[in-house]
């Protein structure tokens, strides 16, 4: 690829399966973006809220996932592809800002920087790739249209009332979402070839393992700052403990064995770039939504530890588990072609944990997940030792 335009797109004899230190620069926008996020919803997670959260969740991992596509196709090391990261980190700050009250009062400051990144950044690949291959050109070619379209819908519902703002911004994302299933199909001239992007599967695999850390990250820095300014609540210390706990165990079940099957999987295919969707574009968002809601549930738990447990938030102290187990499962399903049967029966338990809920304080549910969770880690760690003697 180096010949077709040598001085933007990626090299191939350039080792850039490492996130370059752009794209952890880019990636602190992200960091303040799950912060606005979790704080809102820790301010008020009514079931309307929760619905307007998975909303966020879906944009901001979209936004953030079609960025690293690009980068993984872009030589991140020279100064076009920089300013580009640092003109799409100046839209997130702006789009962070205004998350919390995107519902409201900046609805358009909102989404016109969620499609100002959108459409900027694809227009940049797509003038990046002017002299490259036709069919990557083609591709974004579509890309750029369909994101254009969806753009129009986000603007839209900018400058709409809250409930026709819901509406039009579920059709921007239903618009976005449906594109590479159908392979950006555009009138008249078709759907995207199959494999068409030159993508480097190890370098997306690292990326969305950095994301994950980044969620992770969150939970801790939410968590800390919720305990601080609970220190004289009785049964923070027990929380803070259970909570940690959970952050911990999401780690390891995700790292341990997942993450590594997920990239020697997508370094190692034949079909890279519809690997990659499957593991990484929509494979990943149920963890990410996962972590952000369990984060939530354990503010809420630091915050009222002894108060009656409700369903409005164990959806996020118990849904927030579910969602991330059922995620590593399909990854680790999708990666080793092997079902983890401990995560079907830590999704089971968590779910039968919901009839608890209204018998139990918020402290009981945030160390029952954690246990969940603990005995999930335990049988997977033992299976696969098992299974290691035995392969040996």
């Amino acid at each position: 690829m180096a010949e077709n335009h040598p001085h933007w797109l990626r090299k191939e004899n350039t080792d850039q399966t490492k996130a370059s230190f752009p794209e952890l620069f880019f990636d602190l926008v992200f960091v303040f973006a799950l912060i606005q996020l979790s704080e809102t919803l820790s301010d008020d997670f009514s079931f309307g809220i929760a619905a307007e959260a998975v909303l966020f969740i879906f944009a901001l991992w979209w936004v953030w996932i079609h960025t690293t596509w690009v980068m993984d196709l872009l030589d991140t090391e020279i100064e076009p592809v920089r300013l580009l990261l640092f003109t799409l980190m100046f839209c997130g700050i702006v789009m962070a800002i205004a998350l919390p009250e995107a519902f409201k009062g900046m609805g358009l400051v909102f989404a016109v920087a969620y499609s100002a990144m959108q459409v900027s950044r694809s227009l940049f690949a797509l003038y990046a790739f002017r002299r490259g291959d036709p069919a990557s050109f083609m591709a974004f070619f579509r890309i750029t249209a369909w994101l254009t379209i969806s753009s129009t819908f986000w603007i839209t519902g900018g400058l709409s009332e809250p409930h026709v703002r819901v509406v039009l911004w579920i059709v921007a994302l239903v618009v976005e979402y449906t594109g590479p299933t159908v392979r950006y199909w555009v009138p008249l001239i078709g759907a995207s070839p199959r494999e068409t992007l030159d993508i480097d599967g190890e370098h997306l695999a690292e990326r969305s393992a950095l994301f994950v850390i980044i969620a992770l990250g969150e939970t801790i820095l939410t968590t800390g700052k919720h305990t601080f300014s609970n220190l004289e609540t009785e049964g923070t210390p027990w929380v803070l403990c259970f909570s940690f706990l959970t952050t911990v165990l999401m780690w390891w079940i995700y790292f341990h064995d997942g993450q590594e099957r997920a990239a020697d999987k997508a370094e190692g295919t034949s079909k890279p770039q519809t690997t990659a969707q499957y593991l990484f574009t929509y494979g990943h968002l149920p963890i990410v939504g996962g972590i952000i809601f369990t984060a939530v549930g354990e503010d809420f738990s630091l915050a009222h530890p002894y108060e009656p447990g409700t369903y409005n938030f164990a959806l996020a102290q118990l849904g927030g588990p579910i969602l991330f187990l059922a995620g590593t499962m399909w990854m680790k399903r999708v990666s080793s072609r092997v079902l983890p049967y401990s995560h079907v029966f830590g999704i089971g338990l968590l779910t039968a944990s919901f009839t608890l809920v209204p018998f139990v304080a918020n402290f009981v549910i945030q160390a029952l997940s954690g246990a969940i969770l603990l005995v999930v880690a335990v049988w997977e760690y033992v299976a696969l030792k098992h299974l290691r003697r035995s392969a040996a």
